[in-house]
C-alpha cells in the first residue's frame, strides 16, 4: 500500500531511550533546578535511563531510588517539568484568593487547562454529546490504567524510522519546545545531527535563529533540504499551548515547503 505522504513533523519526541532520557540531567542542572552535587550523582551514580528502565521492570534499586528522590526534592512540586518556566496549577481556593487580591496579572497561559479539561470531559452532557460511554472505568482521566502499555517498548528506537523517511524523499521536521525537561531539546538535537551524518546529509542551512513578529522564535538547522531540526523558544512539551503564534509560524512554513523566516 502506498501513502501520499509529503512530510512529517514530530515534536519533543522520544527517539532513542538512553540519549533522550539522559539529556534530562544536564537540562535540569543548566536551568538551575538541581544542584551540582545532584547533577553529579544523576549522571555518575544512577542516570535517568537506568531509573526509567528499573521502574518499568518493577525493580528500582535503593541507590537509584535515593537519586530520583533527591532530584524530585530539589525540583519541587512547584515546577511543571513539561515547561520549567510555567507556574503550576494551584488548588481552586488559593487561585481564587490570588485573583481577588489582584496580586497577579492575567495569565496568558492557562496552567490549569488539564484539570479543567478533565472536569469538562466528565460532564454527563458532554459525554452524551460525544456519544462517549464509560466502560470499565468510573471517569475519564488523562492517563487510564485500563490500557496496559508495555513500557519496555519505549526502548525501541524510532530515530531510524525518520532516517528511512528522509532517505525516501519525505521531508522530516523534528522540533522541540525548549523549556521541556521531560524530553529536552539537547538530546533531540544530538540525535538529529547524528542521523544526518549517518545517512550522509550535509548541512544546507547552518544553525541559526528563526524569527516571528520581529523576535527570535527559536533556532534551526537543515540537512540536505530534507531533514530539519528546530526549537520553539519559550515553548513547552506541548508547544502550541505555550507558544501558539510561534508554533503556527513553524507549521505554516513546513506545510508551505518554505524555510523558517530569518532576521
Amino acid at each position: 500500500m502506498k501513502f501520499n505522504l509529503k512530510g512529517i513533523a514530530i515534536g519533543n519526541p522520544l527517539l532513542e531511550f538512553n540519549t533522550d532520557f539522559n539529556s534530562r540531567a544536564e537540562f535540569l542542572w543548566s536551568h538551575g533546578l538541581i544542584s551540582d552535587s545532584t547533577y553529579d550523582i544523576f549522571t555518575r551514580v544512577c542516570n535517568y535511563s537506568q531509573i526509567r528502565r528499573q521502574y518499568a521492570s518493577g525493580s528500582l534499586t535503593a541507590v537509584c531510588s535515593q537519586v530520583i528522590s533527591q532530584v524530585s526534592r530539589e525540583i519541587s512540586r512547584f515546577v511543571d517539568t513539561y515547561d520549567v518556566t510555567l507556574d503550576v496549577c494551584l488548588p481552586s481556593v488559593l487561585l481564587q484568593s490570588k485573583m481577588l487580591s489582584q496580586l497577579q496579572d492575567k495569565e496568558e497561559i492557562d496552567v490549569c487547562v488539564e484539570d479543567e479539561t478533565t472536569k469538562y470531559l466528565n460532564r454527563k452532557d458532554v459525554q452524551k454529546a460525544l456519544h462517549a460511554q464509560l466502560i470499565g472505568v468510573t471517569s475519564w482521566t488523562v492517563c487510564s490504567e485500563v490500557l496496559k502499555y508495555d513500557m519496555q517498548n519505549l526502548e525501541i528506537p524510532t530515530i531510524h524510522v525518520l532516517g528511512k523517511l528522509a532517505k525516501s524523499g519525505i521531508r522530516v521536521l523534528v522540533y522541540s519546545g525548549d523549556q521541556d525537561s521531560v524530553l529536552p531539546l539537547t538530546g533531540t538535537r544530538t540525535l538529529v545531527n547524528g542521523l544526518a551524518k549517518e545517512i550522509g546529509l550535509n548541512t544546507t542551512v547552518p544553525y541559526r535563529t528563526w524569527v516571528e513578529g520581529r523576535q527570535a522564535a527559536g533556532w534551526t538547522q537543515v540537512y540536505g533540504d530534507i531533514l530539519s531540526f528546530a526549537t520553539i523558544r519559550g515553548a513547552s512539551h506541548e508547544a502550541p499551548l505555550s507558544q501558539p503564534r510561534r508554533s503556527l509560524a513553524l507549521f505554516n512554513a513546513f506545510l508551505g515547503g518554505k524555510p523558517l523566516p530569518g532576521a
